[in-house]
């Protein structure tokens, strides 16, 4: 069994080259690259991957099905460029890929915050469907939040973790916050969702008191209580985005 990597990237050029070494066992590496400004590119190609440039941006399920379009090999490993795949997980899908019935594999991500492993707050255990064969999924066309949908056939779940260098500083997290924030809401607007203020508040609140409380975001100290506020603040975020978005649209038609 043959395995492509897919990855979509915009200007990472400090993550791609560890993500791509931990997946060196692969046969096939695709990059989607959406016009950076930085050697992402370049690093992609020194290490032999296929490097593709897109120079406007159709949200992420869109990119990611184009990258799907372009692997090859037996099973596909959907990537982020900021995880890394362990050596025992690279064991553990090569064994799959050869031994299994199943056509997809859920694998748990374990991701950190500002140098810190976060084992809580709703983050860990995260299951992200990410490996399958080649033809029997695909991914959502959502701008983002993106899914992997199996067309058919057993799923199941590895063991070892996939490594999520997601945030190394807040800045980070603010960053993906503004932009997941805006393209969530500008989706949700277009499908003719709307919004209030006492909903975002409302969703804010709850966001903390879920994460904090009832998925034992506590137990991960001060990093914890920092991700569950920030997480607070992008549901509220997100909702009063839209609620921007609707009173932009009523006032147009007034």
């Amino acid at each position: 069994m043959s395995l492509s990597v897919i990855i979509i990237t915009k200007n990472e050029e400090a993550n791609l080259q560890a993500c791509l070494e931990s997946v060196r066992f692969a046969d096939q590496w695709v990059v989607v690259d959406s016009a950076s400004t930085d050697n992402t590119r370049a690093i992609a190609s020194a290490f032999g991957a296929e490097v593709t440039t897109t120079q406007t941006w159709p949200g992420f399920g869109p990119q990611k099905n184009l990258a799907l379009s372009l692997a090859t090999q037996d099973w596909v490993l959907s990537l982020d460029a900021d995880e890394r795949v362990t050596p025992e997980l690279a064991a553990e899908i090569r064994q799959a890929m050869q031994t299994s019935g199943e056509n997809a594999f859920e694998i748990p991500r374990l991701t950190q915050f500002c140098g810190q492993w976060i084992h809580h707050c709703g983050w860990t255990p995260d299951h992200v469907l990410r490996l399958f064969r080649r033809g029997q999924a695909e991914f959502s066309n959502d701008l983002v939040h993106e899914r992997v949908i199996l067309k058919s056939g057993a799923l199941a779940r590895l063991k070892f973790q996939l490594l999520h260098y997601s945030y190394p500083t807040p800045a980070h997290y603010w960053r993906k916050l503004e932009q997941y924030s805006l393209a969530w809401a500008e989706q949700a607007h277009a499908r003719g969702k709307t919004s209030s203020m006492p909903r975002a508040v409302t969703s804010g609140l709850v966001a903390f008191l879920k994460s904090y409380i009832f998925r034992l975001g506590i137990l991960d100290g001060s990093m914890g209580f920092a991700v569950c506020a920030m997480q607070a603040q992008a549901a509220f975020g997100k909702y009063f985005t839209l609620y921007c978005l609707n009173q932009q649209n009523a006032s147009r038609k007034n």
